[in-house]
């Protein structure tokens, strides 16, 4: 049997679970138009989860994704923190407004959660994916003894190693061209920088597991690409932003839709992320300052963001993309499936 007939979805198309633009109604709306929709909840706490489930289920009885962050376990640095929080006051005197006094953990690592994963094994989603790393072996087995088909991202052959050693079912080879945080498990390794199309080759050609291309696809012959690779399905996050689904705030939109260039940056979260050259892309390219550990940067990123929009300003925003954004429409997001489903079928002879 193959990953799409074990999940049970009909197309090999799957909507990526982007963390606070993802919402129940974009990943039910995917789904029931054959491909698989996804939810991110490694924003939310086992409470916010279970909503986001809850409803995601009312909405659809097709499978879907539920997606954690299992990131490293992260350090509190005092002096590196008041260095940042001071470099950042600037900006924030020219909101009126002033930085926090100190920075806060605000999500908990999928791997320090008991309750998320107590969660997870209860509710069984279909589909559960990891980023940023894999959970222990025995979290791991329990969610496979309830049925749910795992996924974890790799951006490099060792990481795709160590999750086929894992027993993960299988592996999306996320390219450099995405939007959005690197799943690396390292933040702080040398990052290879591996385009989409060159990891799956190099991922098909060394591990046993199926492999789901992802970064900086757009269209129908984006997929059709990534499947003569050797994925057996594409993920796709940008290309679902701009969706009435989606959460995205109207700056968000704006910035989506004047623009034509993306960049790495740490500065918004304390992780390497793609997002589109904004405000504070522009300020993080300038500091000479090393970012604390995530998520503890990112305390002081929302809260310069919401200070910003207070007074109208929304170049503060996370305002993940990957290098296709200019081809990005504000489509639903069924509309968006079957405009890739047809496009990928024309492009199959």
């Amino acid at each position: 049997m193959t990953l799409l007939e074990r999940i049970g979805i009909a197309l090999p198309i799957i909507q990526a679970p982007m963390a606070g633009v993802s919402t129940p109604a974009m990943a039910a709306s995917v789904s029931n138009a054959g491909a698989l929709g996804s939810i991110g909840i490694g924003a939310t706490d086992s409470d916010g989860a279970r909503a986001m489930i809850a409803e995601t289920r009312q909405l659809t009885g097709r499978a879907f994704n539920v997606n954690v962050f299992v990131h490293a376990t992260e350090l509190a640095d005092p002096a590196r923190e008041t260095a940042w929080l001071d470099d950042l006051a600037p900006l924030f005197s020219a909101y009126q407004a002033s930085p926090p006094t100190h920075l806060r953990t605000i999500y908990k690592s999928f791997a320090d959660d008991r309750a998320m994963q107590d969660l997870l094994v209860d509710l069984a989603p279909p589909v559960v994916s990891f980023h940023f790393g894999l959970p222990d072996a025995a979290v791991i087995s329990r969610l496979k003894d309830v049925g749910c088909v795992l996924l974890a991202t790799a951006t490099n052959l060792a990481e795709a190693r160590a999750i086929e050693v894992a027993g993960i079912d299988a592996i999306v080879a996320q390219g450099y061209e995405a939007g959005g945080h690197r799943g690396m498990f390292d933040p702080h390794a040398r990052d290879e920088q591996l385009g989409a199309l060159a990891l799956v080759r190099l991922l098909t050609d060394t591990t046993r597991l199926p492999v789901i291309a992802a970064g900086g696809l757009m269209d129908g012959r984006d997929i059709r690409a990534a499947l003569d690779a050797g994925a057996v399905a594409a993920q796709l996050g940008t290309a679902f932003v701009l969706s009435p689904e989606s959460s995205a705030d109207a700056f968000y939109r704006a910035a989506m839709a004047r623009a034509d260039t993306t960049v790495m940056t740490t500065a918004i979260s304390g992780r390497p992320a793609r997002c589109v050259v904004n405000r504070f892309t522009a300020w993080g390219a300038q500091t000479r300052l090393v970012a604390p550990d995530y998520p503890r940067t990112y305390d002081a990123g929302k809260a310069l963001n919401q200070a910003a929009k207070a007074a109208g300003e929304g170049g503060y925003g996370a305002q993940w993309s990957g290098t296709g954004v200019g081809r990005a429409e504000a489509l639903p997001a069924a509309e968006i499936v079957a405009r890739l489903a047809a496009q990928l079928n024309a492009n199959s002879d």
